[in-house]
Formats: structure tokens, sequence, C-alpha cells
């Protein structure tokens, strides 16, 4: 019990607020000269033990293959792309192309970003072809707010400053001609641990989604005097949402399958679980109204 309330405690104070491998010129053809596709990135969250994690993104970053058949680039070492960019241009393949993104560099409130909502990271003009790599730059003015005390949330020493998110070029869905987009899914509980020392340390995980190709799972659990805690689970994959003041929660980026929800519950109700719930893409799944008991 005494878990279940530290849980949802910590989880409540929140809803109050992607090598270049060297090759051949002569073994890609460029995309035209001017071909340009505009890309949007979406930041989202899942719920996380904490009650804020602030988050200080300095830039973004995309690799573009621009070659007409971007699968001959599939055995690249695209870490140590990532890793030489900007560094040795003269090694890289003329088809392979870095852009930067627009994006509001700053601190961002992960733990805002969740029940459904999102916030647009960045809208940029990129060369046209397949996005292979994201490279997104994380400062050092990044915390945490546990228990309504601010901690440092420090960078591991192996931390290279940045995150890779590898693609295969096709994930990003477009939605209007010339238009793709992107959500990305910061997960905070992967994303910060706390050391030997009793500090807080970011290794930050993102994972990717899109809305045309995964499903999503709503609906409403009262009475919030219950302090549910949702966990959603199929054996493959397991997801959290915490519902808003109304109950309202929203789970979104699911695969296809057959799922159990398992409502966690407090201050005398019962846990419950529901089972045998089928979700598809692109569909909502709605599970209406779940009414707890003491």
């Amino acid at each position: 019990m005494k878990a279940k309330h530290f849980l949802y405690g910590a989880l409540m104070a929140i809803a109050a607020a992607i090598t270049i491998t060297a090759c051949k010129k002569s073994d890609s053809a460029q995309a035209p000269a001017g071909s340009q596709q505009n890309l949007t990135l979406y930041l989202t969250d899942g719920p996380g033990f904490f009650d804020s994690v602030l988050v200080d993104i300095r830039s973004v970053k995309v690799l573009v293959d621009t070659s007409r058949n971007t699968r001959m680039h599939d055995d690249n070492d695209w870490d140590d792309a990532g890793d030489r960019e900007g560094r040795n241009p003269q090694a890289k393949d003329s088809s392979l192309v870095w852009q930067n993104l627009n994006i509001a560099a700053g601190i961002y409130d992960i733990l805002h970003l969740r029940n459904g909502l999102d916030t647009v990271l960045a809208s940029t003009n990129i060369p046209k072809g397949a996005i292979r790599l994201l490279k997104i730059e994380i400062g050092t003015h990044n915390s945490l707010v546990k228990n309504h005390v601010t901690y440092p949330l420090l960078l591991p020493n192996n931390f290279p400053g940045y995150v890779l998110i590898k693609l295969r070029g096709d994930e990003p869905e477009e939605f209007m001609a010339g238009k793709v987009r992107l959500w990305l899914d910061f997960d905070v509980n992967r994303s910060v641990y706390q050391g030997f020392n009793n500090e807080f340390y970011l290794r930050p995980h993102f994972r990717f989604f899109v809305t045309r190709t995964t499903a999503s799972l709503s609906g409403r659990v009262t009475p919030m005097e219950a302090q549910p805690v949702l966990t959603l689970l199929n054996g493959k994959d397991t997801a959290y949402a915490l519902p808003n003041r109304e109950g309202y929660f929203k789970m979104r980026g699911l695969k296809d399958g057959t799922y159990s929800l398992f409502v966690n519950a407090s201050n005398g109700y019962k846990d419950t679980t529901l089972t045998n719930i089928s979700i598809a893409a692109p569909n909502n799944t709605s599970v209406g109204t779940i009414a707890l008991h003491k």
C-alpha cells in the first residue's frame, strides 16, 4: 500500500502543470537540386516517477539519404556517422546530407507532455529523401523535481552529448504532399536513474512512432480519490498512464495486439484488471469509464 501511495504521489505532481560510411560518388544518384520536403517532429512523453523532468535540448539534426536506392546504405555504421558528423566532410558520400532543424533550443519540461499531449519540436524544410539519422544534442542544464525538491540531473561521463535515433527512412508518415511527420516519445523511466551516490543521472532514451501505423487507448477512471495508476501490457510491450484531474487518460504509439489493462488503486479501493482489449492501428480503442470500488 505504501508503494502505491508513493507511485501515485510522485506521478500526480506532474498532473498540475536520432558512420556516414564512405562510398564512391558514382554509387549514388542524388535527388534533383532544390527538391525538398517538410519534416515536423513532435515531442511527447509517458509518465515518470518525478514531479518534473527538465531536459536541455540544444539542437536537432537529420541525416538525409538523397540517393534513389537508400537500401544500399543499410550496412553503414550509423553510430560512426553521428560521431564524425561535421568533422570529416571529405569522407562523406555526396548523397548523405546533414541538415539542422529549426528548433526552439532550451529547457523542455518533459512530464507536461502526457495523456495524448505533445509539442512541435521542429518543423523545417529538408532535402527530399530517406531520413536515416536524427541527432539530438543534449545540454548540461538538466534537472528534476522530486517531492518538491529540485536536483541536478547529471550526464554520465561516457555520454557523448547527443542521442542518435536510427531510421530506415520509411518511418515518417506523409500526411500531406511533401510533408512528413514523426513523434518522439521521451521515455522518462528508462532515461533517468539514480547512482550509488544518490545523484540523479540522465541518459535520454527516445522511441518514435507515427499515428498512421500505431494505435491508442483511452478512457476514464473514477473516482480520482482512488489515485489510479494504469499499466497496459501484452507480454511484449508495456505502457503507463496517469489520469488527469477528471480521470481521463490516453496512451499512444501502441502496436497491434491484445492487451490487459491493470489499474493500481489506493485509499481502500480495489485494484482491477481489464483483459482481452483488442488494439489495432490506426484506431483509438476506448475502454469507457472504469469505476473502482472499495
